[in-house]
């Protein structure tokens, strides 16, 4: 009997041998902390490397392989913290006395090479020629140093990537059972919840999915099953709103200020006439272009009549009614935020160890093919991004019409979900945060980019394959095959 060839386990294995051979080898392969690790570090019980005693040695310049184990003297709430207090578990029994970053990695990487597994395993039951090309794409863009130097920090981005892939990967699996499982579609929503509730800024694609989610509704039609939609769309759409508004006021706070003085009045040709738009008093014109962590501004970002002039009278709506009443400052920011959206990390972020002995700053750029080749030849307008945009959808939109089988019809809405997760990403930190840090705040807007170009693809080698005659094993359809 002939054993037909499995290209998804294929996949996997190359996906881990390239996370072992970057993450888990010398020399160390990490990410600067900028700020971002300690709420974190908090919460978990987690402290810096007691060995990394100067500023310099924790934020910005170096990776850090090391932490020590502390009490938990902190209340921050992220899904992150689920793959982290794993890490932490297991890495207290490993090594009592520091806890090993790689432990981590490892949670995440595991994570990894079951997306890769999902995608390549649904992909390959259209074509052999989609099998392979998801299989040399997902190896070659996600698997790039720059997607997976995240991988051994406490930024959230690793939980953004793997979930979208994972909720791409558990939503085609859904769609194409011949009776979707229960454990498949609490599986799906798991990973959801993941991705909408790693970051603050993350939380509206939870309500979004959630009103997706009725969509699975009709692929049983059993009462049990029925519930379980519901369950888990009350669910999602419960947890999402309650962790934006739970989230803590300095949070918000430092949300606030970035998108105003960083973003709105950020080079603004009238800061007064913006200041009167926002129902704010134009003494704050000073702070104009400042972001929170600025210690050389007029009126401090913590001072007492802040809270008074500035933080009880702005919201995110009224950020929303003032780009909605002045839209050509919102596509200024947006074709800002376009040109940076090619560079997959902050350039000030070193992630090397110190003890390499390299400068402070310097990054490992072993594997980073599609990053290099993104930077420097990708387009970065405002404009190719509309335009790849309109391509994308219509095509999504005519397969969707042209489908026979539910499954090929979900299979366009849950690429055009992705599509969405990339726009909302795309703007949401313009909106949410101003221009501060953009590159690593549109870590998102960039996976969900790459999949979109990986789905095209995919798409193309399937209409190709299908032209030729090719069927699903890989090979030629004679037309004896169809008698």
């Amino acid at each position: 009997m002939r054993t037909r060839f499995r290209i998804e386990y294929l996949a996997a294995a190359g996906a881990a041998g390239i996370i072992i051979w970057l993450l888990f080898t010398r020399p160390f392969i990490g990410m600067a902390d900028s700020g971002d690790f300690l709420r974190v570090l908090m919460t978990a019980g987690l402290d810096y490397n007691p060995a990394a005693t100067t500023y310099e040695d924790r934020f910005f310049s170096y990776a850090n392989q090391h932490f020590a184990y502390g009490s938990l003297r902190g209340a921050y709430i992220t899904s992150q913290l689920i793959p982290v207090f794993i890490a932490r578990g297991l890495g207290w029994l490993y090594d009592p006395s520091l806890f090993n970053i790689r432990i981590l990695a490892a949670v995440y990487g595991a994570l990894l090479v079951a997306a890769v597994y999902l995608l390549v395993r649904t992909g390959r039951r259209y074509s052999m020629a989609v099998g392979v090309v998801l299989t040399a794409g997902l190896l070659f863009v996600f698997l790039d140093v720059r997607y997976l130097a995240y991988f051994n920090s406490f930024f959230a981005e690793p939980v953004s990537l793997i979930f979208l892939l994972l909720t791409l990967g558990t939503g085609l699996r859904l769609a194409h059972q011949e009776e979707p499982g229960r454990w498949t579609l609490i599986f799906f929503f798991f990973c959801v919840f993941m991705l909408a509730c790693g970051k603050l800024q993350n939380t509206p694609l939870g309500v979004v999915f959630a009103l997706y989610g009725l969509r699975f509704l009709p692929l049983r039609w059993d009462r049990a099953w029925r519930k379980l939609v519901l369950i888990c769309c009350s669910a999602l759409f419960l947890l999402s709103a309650l962790l934006y508004v739970f989230a803590p006021d300095g949070l918000k706070h430092i949300n606030l200020y970035q998108t105003v003085f960083y973003g709105i009045l950020n080079k603004s040709p009238d800061v007064k006439g913006d200041l009167k738009a926002l129902g704010l008093p134009e003494k704050l014109a000073g702070n104009a272009g400042s972001n929170y962590f600025q210690t050389d501004v007029p009126i401090k970002q913590d001072a007492p009549e802040m809270r008074a002039d500035f933080y009880d009278r702005m919201s995110h709506g009224k950020v929303m009614l003032y780009y909605a009443t002045h839209p050509q400052r919102l596509i200024g920011l947006m074709e800002r935020a376009a040109h940076q959206s090619v560079y997959l990390k902050p350039g000030y972020l070193g992630n090397y160890e110190k003890a390499e002995g390299k400068p402070p700053g310097a990054f490992n750029d072993t594997y980073s093919g599609w990053s290099r080749f993104k930077a420097g030849h990708m387009p970065n307008s405002l404009l190719f991004i509309a335009l790849f945009y309109i391509v994308y959808y219509g095509v999504c939109v005519i397969e969707w019409l042209r489908a026979r089988e539910g499954s090929a019809k979900m299979t366009s809405e849950l690429l055009m979900l992705v599509g969405f997760v990339g726009f909302f990403a795309f703007l949401i930190p313009i909106m949410g945060d101003g221009l501060a840090d953009i590159e690593k705040h549109l870590f998102l807007f960039n996976a969900a980019y790459d999949i979109m170009l990986l789905a095209s693809a995919a798409w193309l080698a399937y209409r190709i394959a299908v032209l030729l005659g090719f069927g699903r094993d890989g090979r030629r359809i004679s037309y004896r095959s169809y008698r």
